[in-house]
């Protein structure tokens, strides 16, 4: 739940919320009301510490996921305003969906929700037991393997369709590979990398 605070100046009632708060990170929102007679303005403070938005994130995503019939648990962070949040639950494949689309979708509506209810936009890492890196690992292998066929078979390779950012870690993992380059083709979601072979 916001913490509300109402004071003659926003700065005060900035200050007053991190007070109740105990803590200098906070999101807020403000509201100007009009006082009573002779009393001027007043600012209206709704506010939330990073660790009530990261517990109101938790409880959300369980909502989501308790309806899909799974158990969930989580493993938190927050670093430099970034919110790590990582999932286990007792059907790790059906939250990642197919080349990560679930993971993806669970994602986006959790922004659309933390937006919605308190108009910021954090950054937010959402990821299942590691799939994430488990993930960027077996797509740099598969770039360099496939950058390899081209080189020495002298023709052009298409991967399968991937978002952008992993088209982009196929890009900057073999930004530096000689005897190739890559080029993103189509469009979403059928957008592809060709891994073409230079000096034909």
């Amino acid at each position: 739940m916001p913490t509300l605070v109402e004071a003659k100046t926003l700065i005060e009632a900035v200050e007053e919320a991190k007070n109740i708060l105990h803590t200098d990170n906070i999101y807020y929102t403000t509201e100007e009301k009009k006082g009573g007679l002779f009393k001027g303005k007043i600012y209206q403070v709704s506010a939330i510490s990073y660790q009530e938005l990261l517990e109101e994130m938790k409880n959300y995503l369980k909502d989501v996921i308790v309806e899909l019939g799974l158990e969930v648990k989580f493993e938190t962070s927050i670093n430099d305003e970034i919110y790590n949040i990582t999932m286990y639950s007792n059907n790790n494949s059906i939250l990642i969906g197919k080349n990560g689309q679930t993971l993806k979708a669970l994602e986006t509506l959790l922004k659309a929700k933390i937006n919605n209810d308190w108009h910021v936009h954090p950054k937010v890492v959402l990821d299942v037991e590691n799939y994430k890196e488990k993930r960027i690992r077996y797509l740099e292998r598969l770039a360099l393997k496939v950058a390899k066929e081209v080189r020495e078979t002298k023709t052009d390779a298409i991967l399968e369709n991937m978002n952008s950012y992993e088209r982009r870690i196929i890009h900057n993992k073999l930004a530096k590979f000689k005897g190739v380059s890559t080029v993103s083709e189509g469009e979403e979601p059928n957008r592809h990398i060709i891994i073409k072979a230079e000096d034909k």
